[in-house]
């Protein structure tokens, strides 16, 4: 009878040996990195990839960032468009024709036009008119009809009238081409063929008018 009691309290006393060997082992938890070889991650060593608002070197508020410009920033000047509402007619915003008018008075009508897809305005009333580079060929303003500004677009048209010899006897120089410009300072003169080679000396000119019987150039 002692023997047995002697034997289960000898079983009794490895069993709770074993527990409290099992409780040290799991109490102690993995192994210590720093004491396998491998290396703890440090804090710069966090994720490569950048948050957004910081990428290329932006801000989180998104200051720094250059953005590609828009068609719509762009304006009408990247289009090519040249409507022109608004501009003042330059010379080369027109197409000028000259004929010859007997009556009531002789003279020669000019007449300008918007080239096509221009709006323009003649903001100045008098046009700039010479015959060569001579001083009597240049036309003086006689101050006949005159609106101002005249808007040019499509089919509507400005009218000038031009007398080249305003003086007596036989004087002056032919000339087969008249120069045009919608203002003295114009950079792109028009150079238009006359219908004849009329005699020159001392021309006047209108100013611009929508009415052609408002251009008839008078001496006064």
């Amino acid at each position: 009878m002692r023997s047995r009691l002697a034997t289960r309290s000898a079983r009794l006393v490895l069993a709770a040996a074993v527990v409290t060997a099992l409780a040290a082992t799991t109490a102690c938890g993995p192994e210590d990195p720093s004491e396998t070889g491998a290396a703890a991650p440090s804090a710069s060593a966090s994720s490569s990839t950048p948050t957004k608002g910081t990428e290329s070197g932006d801000s989180g508020d998104g200051k720094g960032k250059t953005e590609a410009p828009t068609d719509s920033d762009k304006g009408d000047s990247a289009s090519g468009d040249k409507s022109g509402y608004g501009q003042s007619c330059g010379t080369n915003d027109l197409d000028f024709t000259v004929t010859w008018e007997a009556q009531p008075i002789s003279h020669y009508l000019v007449t300008a036009r918007a080239k096509s897809g221009i709006t323009c305005y003649l903001d100045v009333n008098t046009p700039s008119v010479s015959f060569g580079s001579g001083a009597d060929g240049v036309a003086s303003p006689v101050g006949q009809g005159g609106e101002d500004p005249i808007k040019l677009s499509g089919a509507s048209v400005a009218y000038a009238g031009i007398n080249v010899k305003t003086t007596e006897g036989e004087g002056g120089k032919q000339f087969e081409h008249v120069i045009i410009a919608t203002a003295e300072d114009d950079p792109n003169p028009a150079e238009v063929e006359l219908p004849d080679s009329p005699t020159v000396d001392k021309p006047i000119v209108t100013n611009w008018s929508t009415k052609r019987d408002e251009v008839i150039p008078r001496i006064v």
